[in-house]
């Protein structure tokens, strides 16, 4: 292999990990894929507890310190052992305001770390850059509760406005609320007042990033039986916060242990994120609460990628990505889109995006045994690790799939739960038009390039040059016939 082919696999290939040394867990995530939206290769942390004791010691703990030391030791040999390019390693509010936070440092920079402590308003920033990296349209108030410190920033149409910082992490409200309740909600009033927020925070979504914010989320979706167990971008309206008060109260611990993806880690936390999160959707007048997956990490990774970069798609960028490499023929993902796009020229806007994602995956289960391969096509769309896509449009996203990968006309099986009655027709045409491209071509470009399927009146109509007549078998026939019936149109095949 030349050097330059070496250098351009490698570079498509490159892995980088981040370090989070935070208040209550430290995590190691390695990256790899577009830099836009890099694929998560693994991802563990360390429950070390680093800010347990720091509002009654004003110290990290010895076992904590103990148990932080090995979990980075462990951390950089993994990161050896994987190859990765580079490690970013960041330090949040236990290491910046523990006594004994240098010595932490000191471990960390003889194993192999060189680790920047952010200040409370980098950290409110780049947890504001993560969820606009994952929810790109996002507009209102970013709150990142970790175990030390609370950072709380403004954001708008991409931008991040004000940058806040605040000694309210899980650990020291719990310490707090021990002592004096009362006094508490008035020191977070008077914390809150500082923003200047009173009126201009007013019915703006809350978004929550943090590990027991999200973990309240999997108990709200466990309460509510929502059908899609993914977090991001999960919404629930503001006096959910309340209930959730009301509702730790009636649980132990063992019955939080049989909430789905709820971390046992996480449950000692969850009573006063639960305080805290229903004291601030009150101040605020919060419109509704959403819940990011992305948070500093990603707001680190998306800091440092250009502007081009940053403009991206992260769902059509992530599913282009997943498709090209598993499809047989991956460039064509975007040619099948451009095919299908004039019968569904009347989608709303926002569809648009989701029919292209489709189509980006739209080769994606040719490999499963094929009495399987529409559950594999649902299963990639449906509970694919993407963002920038709400829980309706997953359902639009796995039904298309569904349907194209030979699932039928029928609602997926536990379907049409988010996605109305109308949007769920409109996904199951999608995979119809896609299953009607993919049989014409055979998966390749030509037939896609010269041939035209279009509505005229009462009939769907596929144009296909003379010399490629051959190619309208009883197959292609079929379906043809098949999508225009679910559209209400007549099929009619014309040559050129």
């Amino acid at each position: 292999m030349s050097n330059f082919l070496q250098k351009k696999k490698r570079q498509s290939n490159r892995r980088t990990a981040i370090v989070d040394i935070g208040s209550n867990s430290i995590r190691l995530v390695v990256y790899q894929g577009p830099a836009r939206v890099p694929a998560t290769l693994f991802n563990e942390k360390v429950m070390a507890g680093l800010g347990r004791e720091l509002s009654t010691t004003g110290a990290i703990g010895e076992d904590s310190m103990a148990l932080a030391v090995r979990g980075l030791k462990r951390f950089h040999r993994l990161c050896t052992d994987m190859e990765v390019d580079s490690i970013l390693a960041f330090a949040t509010a236990a290491v910046r305001d523990a006594s004994n936070g240098d010595d932490l440092l000191k471990a960390a920079r003889e194993i192999g770390y060189d680790v920047a402590v952010l200040k409370g308003e980098e950290e409110a920033e780049l947890a504001a850059l993560g969820v606009i990296s994952g929810i790109p349209d996002a507009t209102g108030i970013v709150g990142d509760l970790g175990g030390g410190s609370l950072e709380l920033a403004m954001i708008e149409k991409g931008k991040v406005l004000d940058r806040y910082s605040f000694p309210l992490g899980v650990f020291r409200v719990a310490d707090s609320r021990a002592q004096d309740t009362d006094g508490l909600k008035t020191q977070i009033r008077k914390m809150l007042k500082k923003t200047g927020w009173e009126k201009q925070a007013q019915q703006l979504p809350f978004y929550l990033v943090g590990g027991s914010w999200r973990s309240l989320a999997r108990l709200d979706m466990f309460d509510s039986n929502y059908p899609l167990p993914v977090i991001h971008n999960y919404e629930m309206e503001p006096r959910r916060a309340q209930r959730l008060v009301r509702r730790l109260a009636q649980l132990n611990r063992d019955k939080l242990k049989s909430v789905p993806g709820l971390s046992a880690s996480r449950i000692p936390t969850l009573n006063d994120a639960a305080w805290l999160l229903s004291m601030l959707v009150r101040y605020l007048n919060s419109s509704k609460m959403v819940v990011s997956a992305y948070g500093v990490r990603e707001g680190m990774l998306f800091q440092n990628i250009s502007k081009h970069e940053a403009a991206h798609d992260p769902l059509l960028l992530a599913t282009e990505d997943a498709g090209t490499a598993q499809a047989r023929f991956p460039a064509n993902s975007k040619l099948l889109g451009e095919w299908i796009s004039e019968i569904f020229s009347d989608d709303p806007a926002e569809w648009h995006r989701i029919r292209q994602a489709a189509c980006n995956l739209g080769d994606v289960a040719w490999r499963a045994n094929p009495n399987f391969r529409a559950e594999r096509g649902l299963e990639i769309g449906l509970h694919g690790n993407w963002v920038g896509i709400t829980g309706s449009e997953r359902e639009m996203l796995g039904q298309a799939l569904f349907t194209s990968f030979g699932g039928g006309n029928h609602i997926f099986p536990g379907g049409g739960q988010l996605a109305d009655e109308q949007a769920t027709k409109r996904a199951i045409c999608w995979g119809l038009a896609m299953r009607l491209g993919q049989r014409l071509s055979g998966g390749t470009r030509n037939p896609l390039e010269q041939t035209q399927i279009r509505k005229s009146g009462k009939k769907l109509e596929l144009t296909v040059a003379s010399d490629l007549m051959d190619l309208y078998g009883d197959a292609v026939a079929k379906r043809h016939a098949n999508l225009a019936n679910m559209m209400g149109l007549e099929p009619v095949i014309t040559g050129v």
